[in-house]
């Protein structure tokens, strides 16, 4: 079994037999892959806490052509959502874009674009924390949308076409965070759920959270 090294970001764990975990999360150069961590769960293992939904690894693992889970060997954390957790609406807004990732994004297909997006958008929460909590979404959304190749024509009123136009052509480096509240992209931010729900054909279990977050 070839050793591979990946830059990843954790999308979702399942629990898996008595002690291990199965891990879904997206490779910088292999795309969306899942794969069983041995003894994940005992409270000595050697992933710490490398594992928790959308934390920045340098994963570990071992790859066979015929088999669909890698085996996971370790990770090396480069950045934790944890300082988030103290803030409900940031936690919300992770367990959405984790969810629309892994609900998105095909196995093993490479998407340099959509982990760059995942990078920025993490970079961005950890620069603004709350503050920038919907700024982040509306951003991650309509870049999650379109680089999935299935943006289409937006039936919303002026004001969110220009959020829309303002979103495509500006880095979220430059979004200033305390211009964006829950309410000032929410119709461009459900209809764009509502694309997201038609193209994978199943309703996304965070979206109602983060409506009332």
């Amino acid at each position: 079994m070839p050793a591979r090294v990946s830059e990843a970001v954790v999308l979702r764990t399942y629990p898996f037999q008595e002690a291990d975990l199965i891990v879904s999360f997206l490779a910088r150069d292999a795309g969306k892959l899942r794969g069983v961590a041995p003894r994940a769960r005992r409270p000595r293992s050697r992933f710490g806490a490398g594992l928790e939904r959308l934390s920045h690894v340098r994963m570990y693992y071992f790859q066979r052509e015929t088999r669909e889970l890698v085996r996971l060997d370790s990770c090396e954390l480069i950045w934790s959502p944890f300082s988030l957790a103290g803030d409900y609406t940031a936690g919300v807004a992770l367990d959405y874009m984790a969810e629309v990732s892994e609900q998105l994004l095909p196995p093993a297909e490479t998407n340099e674009r959509f982990f760059r997006l995942l990078l920025a958008v993490l970079e961005y929460l950890r620069q603004t924390g709350g503050r920038g909590v919907w700024a982040a979404v509306g951003y991650f959304s309509l870049w999650a949308v379109k680089l999935s190749g299935f943006l289409a024509p937006l039936p919303v009123g002026e004001a969110s076409r220009a959020l829309a136009e303002r979103m495509l052509h500006t880095p979220i480096s430059r979004l200033e965070a305390g211009e964006w509240r829950r309410d000032t992209a929410a119709e461009l931010r459900r209809h764009l759920v509502r694309q997201i729900e038609e193209h994978i054909e199943r309703r996304l279990v965070t979206a109602p959270l983060l409506e009332t977050a």
